[in-house]
């Protein structure tokens, strides 16, 4: 029953959330007040290397689609508040920034749960629930792009070593929208369609984001609209952002199998429950139906901060790359990489102005890739 009930903490969050927007006033900040609540609870906390008993996936699933609906029905409770007339400018802001918060975790992993399924109906509401972050198209960049291209410079969503998060999330928004409408369009081309034909998914994601910013004026009026855009805008760049620490710097030769060794894991309990396991996804590489509760944790591979933790060190990067990403890289080059892997990794050293940290292994004569996970 545990490995059941913990999964709705996420929805719990987003039902206090709403509450907080029918209660108004400055309740409104619940929603993104969970972020440093969760980072200061997940650095407390032990790992969790625990490996979830569920044997239902029809009940395991309940909570992934409570929070891929609920996602979206913030920005509409929200907007009734927001249309009484009675918030503050600065609890507007608490409105936007609780909406997009949230409509990136728990919303991003719920509906990449749901899109990863092969059920047209789960497909259908992961596709479109990510109106809260501006992309309803992002699942095609990420399923045909990020999960044959992982950890090589083809994929958008692994940072190359020395880039800084400022530096990785414009151009990684850029990358990732283009790839996905160019897949579209590669595909329609052929079924012997045109490149922008009316199927188009590009059409249908803008009529899904226009239906919901309707939805929000018509119930909160013109300042529950700016919010709505704003929250949406803002959770679009946190989402990129996110991606910033879930490969970093890893390396995979082109072409070469994917291994769980192309992943960092953030096993806090916080950041696996908040996020439906998406930062234990070393296995979902290797599978991508594979269901979120039978993902289990990688006990071989170098433990990282929690993914809440990560993601405030990269704000000052200086703090980023040296206490958290140099030390774990100089292991993972020196432990897991293949030889192939270290030529590479040694080249993006030397470029980013990084130390050689390749001799003293080398000198000691231990083999690359010694202890190599699988």
């Amino acid at each position: 029953m545990y490995s059941y009930l913990i999964y709705y903490v996420p929805v719990l969050v987003q039902l206090a959330t709403a509450a907080g927007f029918v209660a108004g006033g400055d309740w409104v900040f619940i929603g993104i007040a969970s972020f440093p609540f969760f980072a200061l609870l997940d650095s407390i906390l032990p790992d969790d290397m625990s490996v979830r008993r569920i044997k239902s996936k029809s009940i395991a699933y309940i909570p992934v689609w409570l929070s891929t609906i609920l996602s979206p029905a913030l920005y509409l409770v929200a907007a009734w508040q927001i249309g009484q007339g009675e918030l503050t400018g600065w609890q507007l802001v608490g409105c936007a920034l609780s909406c997009a918060w949230l409509g990136v975790v728990p919303l991003v992993p719920s509906s990449h749960e749901l899109y990863h399924q092969r059920s047209a109906l789960a497909r259908f509401v992961g596709h479109y629930a990510q109106v809260c972050y501006l992309d309803c198209t992002r699942d095609i960049a990420h399923v045909i792009g990020h999960h044959i291209d992982v950890a090589t410079p083809k994929d958008g969503d692994t940072a190359a070593r020395g880039m800084s998060l400022y530096g990785f999330t414009g151009p990684a928004i850029f990358r990732s929208t283009r790839e996905a409408w160019g897949a579209e369009s590669d595909a329609l081309e052929k079924r012997g369609k045109g490149r922008w034909s009316i199927g188009h998914r590009l059409y249908k994601a803008i009529v899904a984001q226009t239906l919901f910013q309707l939805a929000i004026f018509l119930i909160g009026g013109w300042t529950a609209l700016a919010v709505g855009i704003a929250g949406v805008l803002i959770a679009r760049v946190w989402v990129e952002s996110f991606n910033y620490f879930q490969h970093y710097g890893l390396i995979r030769v082109e072409g070469a199998p994917i291994a769980r060794r192309h992943v960092w894991n953030h096993l806090g309990f916080f950041s696996r429950v908040m996020a439906y396991e998406i930062t234990n996804h070393a296995d979902h590489h290797l599978d991508s139906y594979q269901t979120f509760y039978n993902l289990v944790p990688d006990r071989t591979a170098i433990r990282m901060p929690s993914v809440f933790v990560c993601f405030l060190s990269a704000l000052i990067p200086p703090l980023w790359h040296n206490m958290i990403i140099k030390p774990a890289l100089k292991r993972w080059d020196n432990e897991f990489a293949s030889a192939e892997e270290r030529k590479i990794a040694r080249e993006q050293n030397r470029l980013a102005g990084w130390p050689d940290w390749f001799d003293e292994a080398e000198a000691g004569g231990k083999p690359a890739g010694a202890s190599q996970a699988a």
